[in-house]
């Protein structure tokens, strides 16, 4: 169990990037936990020109992460999506490491010394284990409750199709987080670990994941995993300027399409039915039941938070709400979910 409280959250996005912006999260007192924005061993090597972000409603583009002046708040109150050609934080893990540390010991008073933080990285197998014993010797030597989650299903990542799509993919990281078959990787109990997964569309899909995770439970030492964040973008999206006559895309990309990862309420009813299956499918396989579900997508008020509790999801990450209306969401959805009950 995850045992926030509250269940709400912030998922791995550009908001959740610099010290400040997880300060604020941490500091927030309608956030049971925080995620960081996923990391690399290194940083990525982003660049404002062709990693960027927009904020759409069914008629307007909102904003752009490129154009941030035409940015209309207000407009942000209601259902808005997002579509983004980002890869990962330009920040490396050691760094988010050493801010997560300054953070929980400024917290002299102990005021939310129970809050926990969600460690997003991605790279190859290896890199994640070694992420794992980075976060693992922070964890010891702060005191403070450090998960890592494993994001395997970034869309934008040109030649790097999203591991969490195919049993074979998953199965190698969850070998590589096995004590018993990866000598370099320590005691899996010291952390807690969860995946990120990407929005599955046929039913396929669900049963390589829970293939994978059954496989991965008679390896010797187990399943590694505790959680799993449903879900990320859906990649391969394209937004037009529909106000200039020649309709270019309204973000640039590494390859020029302007092709990225849609989320926000667009996604929703996909996020809702991911949550859904997964849960029951977790639910139908006695050696799974433990894992829980953060669900992301699409959630920016007290109805919708309900609705992914509905249907399967512990706690509730907000990612597009988050970013294009300010910390202020996350008690207007606690305040509008209390009322609903």
């Amino acid at each position: 169990m995850l045992n926030f409280n509250p269940p709400l959250l912030n998922s791995a996005s550009p908001w959740a990037t610099t010290k400040d912006e997880l300060q604020a999260l941490y500091d927030c007192p309608y956030t049971g936990a925080l995620t960081v924005r996923t990391s690399l061993l290194d940083g990525f090597d982003h660049d404002d020109t062709i990693h960027q972000y927009a904020f759409l409603t069914d008629h307007d583009i909102l904003s752009t992460s490129a154009d941030k002046s035409i940015r209309n708040t207000q407009n942000c109150i209601g259902h808005v999506s997002s579509l983004n050609t980002l890869g990962y934080s330009p920040i490396g893990l050691v760094l988010y490491l050493r801010m997560v540390e300054q953070i929980f010991r400024s917290d002299e008073m102990r005021v939310q010394r129970m809050k926990a933080f969600i460690v997003s990285v991605t790279g190859r197998a290896e890199d994640i284990v070694e992420c794992y014993n980075y976060i693992r010797i922070m964890k010891s030597a702060s005191g403070a409750r450090i998960l890592l989650e494993a994001n395997l299903s970034c869309p934008n990542i040109a030649g790097k199709p999203p591991p969490a799509y195919s049993k074979t993919g998953l199965l190698e990281y969850l070998e590589a987080l096995n004590p018993e078959l990866n000598p370099t990787m320590y005691d899996i109990r010291t952390v807690e670990v969860g995946i990120k997964t990407p929005p599955y569309t046929h039913q396929g899909q669900f049963d390589d994941l829970i293939s994978a995770l059954s496989e991965a439970t008679t390896l010797g030492f187990g399943c590694p995993i505790s959680f799993i964040t449903a879900t990320n973008t859906l990649g391969n999206c394209l937004v037009l300027d529909s106000a200039q006559s020649s309709m270019p895309p309204v973000l640039s990309s590494a390859n020029g399409t302007g092709i990225g990862g849609l989320a926000g309420a667009a996604l929703h009813p996909l996020a809702l039915g991911n949550v859904h299956t997964i849960r029951r499918m977790l639910d139908s396989h006695e050696n799974l039941r433990h894992i829980s579900i953060i669900g992301v997508g699409g959630v920016s008020d007290g109805a919708g938070f309900r609705r992914m509790r509905d249907v399967g999801a512990e706690a509730i990450a907000v990612g597009t709400a988050f970013g294009c209306g300010g910390i202020s969401v996350f008690q207007k959805i606690h305040e509008e979910s209390s009322c609903l009950k």
